[in-house]
């Protein structure tokens, strides 16, 4: 029968978790129906029915499965899994349930071999079979194990309320509330004794000088950006320019579009005019719009500019297609539009996808210059600070200027330093000159 799997909505998502299904288990449900909501690495969408039938729901809300596993199933109802009290003598049957209910396919961890003297055994691990497979082996979904682990919670100690017994996430969550243990947990053999610990020095807790320490685990978002931003520190070679612009033509400029505008109509801010003078000279610096990949460089035919945008739970980019043929009211529509769709979390994938090149602004919050991190594969990413007045000479005289500061990062190995230099000054002298924006 037609299974629904966990569909791929944004370039970087590996993982989604199923929010809230839309139709009851058995439903019938029609084809581009909305049957659930998915959280992804960057939004929360709804995700259509690719067929018609009767719906029956796999993957229980809450879940959190890899790209391509099955969350449901349209057609015919599916076998009833295998019975987890099954006799040993036929492990075929245990071993052939479906993947657990809300996560990737069960990644199984034999007991330990009895032996003289045991190391303390570590979360996660332990001979209990407690419901969770024959042979002494604990059944639980990667995603299970893993917050286990990381909680210090002994699996052994836990009921699965997945198929055949199987211990998944909502398991481990329940028992982090204090309900979820309704076994014992195995024996431990006593470890040798640990020295005695110091005297804790004067004005210091038990728990160390730094007080109560809350652990906080990062939401989907979160994770996404601390791997990329990880990755990019770690594999790109990045060097950065920076440049001062005077803006007071733009300011001339904005403040002419803004008298010319009618009630409701959006008028281009400075950042506006940014991502139009990138887009511009990206179209000139065609590996300024390109990647670095697999040895070779990648160059784009379309210049689409990410625009990132603060949340509380992160970073989001959402990308401005085809900016260098854009006006600037275009953009500035634009760039408002996908904000907002951020910021109430509406953004759909595609609005998410294709980024070419990244600008960055921090100025609203008075930043003057900053440094940013590159978005793999992307060649560069342009940081661009507050603007304020500030001391130049003009003519021989030293007078108030509009002036701000913008630092280009760029990955060394398609990128090199004339071109960078080269692509910072013709951003200056678009921003400088403004009206070359309109054309």
């Amino acid at each position: 029968m037609p299974e629904v799997v966990m569909p791929r909505l944004s370039d970087s998502m590996e993982e989604g978790t199923i929010l809230r299904w839309l139709v009851a288990d058995g439903d019938v449900v029609s084809r581009g129906q909305e049957i659930v909501e998915i959280e992804t690495d960057k939004a929360t969408m709804p995700y259509e029915a690719d067929d018609e039938g009767p719906l029956h729901i796999v993957a229980a809300e809450g879940s959190t499965l890899s790209i391509g596993a099955t969350i449901a199933t349209i057609g015919e109802a599916p076998a009833p899994a295998a019975d987890a009290s099954a006799p040993a003598a036929e492990p075929a049957a245990a071993e052939a349930t479906a993947p657990a209910a809300d996560e990737a396919p069960v990644v199984e961890a034999a007991a330990p071999a009895p032996a003289a003297v045991e190391a303390p055994v570590p979360a996660g691990v332990g001979a209990a079979t407690n419901g969770h497979g024959d042979g002494g082996r604990i059944k639980a979904s990667p995603v299970a194990r893993r917050l286990a682990s990381e909680s210090s919670i002994d699996l052994a100690s836990l009921t699965g309320s997945g198929p055949a017994g199987r211990i998944v996430k909502a398991d481990v969550l329940s028992a982090l509330q204090g309900g979820g243990a309704t076994a014992p947990a195995a024996p431990v053999p006593a470890a040798e004794p640990t020295p005695s610990p110091e005297p804790v020095a004067a004005g210091a807790s038990a728990s160390g000088n730094k007080g109560e320490v809350t652990v906080q685990q990062p939401n989907r978002t979160q994770q996404v950006v601390a791997r990329r931003m990880a990755e990019s520190r770690a594999t790109v070679p990045d060097f950065e320019v920076s440049a001062d612009i005077d803006m007071e033509a733009a300011r001339e400029l904005r403040a002419q579009l803004k008298a010319a505008a009618a009630d409701g109509q959006a008028v281009p801010s400075f950042n506006d005019m940014v991502v139009k003078a990138v887009a511009l000279a990206l179209k000139e610096f065609p590996r300024a719009n390109g990647s670095y990949k697999d040895g070779a460089f990648e160059l784009h035919s379309r210049v689409n500019v990410g625009v990132a945008v603060a949340t509380d739970d992160g970073l989001i980019v959402p990308t401005v297609f085809d900016a260098d043929t854009k006006s600037l009211g275009e953009i500035a529509r634009t760039t408002r539009q996908l904000a907002g769709a951020v910021r109430d979390g509406s953004i759909r994938p595609p609005e998410l996808a294709g980024g070419t090149f990244t600008v960055s602004n921090l100025g609203m919050f008075g930043v003057t210059h900053f440094s940013a991190v590159i978005n793999v594969p992307q060649a560069a990413i342009l940081a661009v600070g507050a603007m304020e007045p500030r001391a130049v000479v003009r003519d021989g005289e030293i007078v108030a200027r509009n002036v701000m500061t913008v630092t280009l990062a760029s990955d060394h190995r398609i990128l090199y330093g004339a071109d960078a230099a080269k692509f910072v000054s013709r951003v200056k002298a678009l921003l400088e000159n403004p009206l070359q924006l309109a054309f």
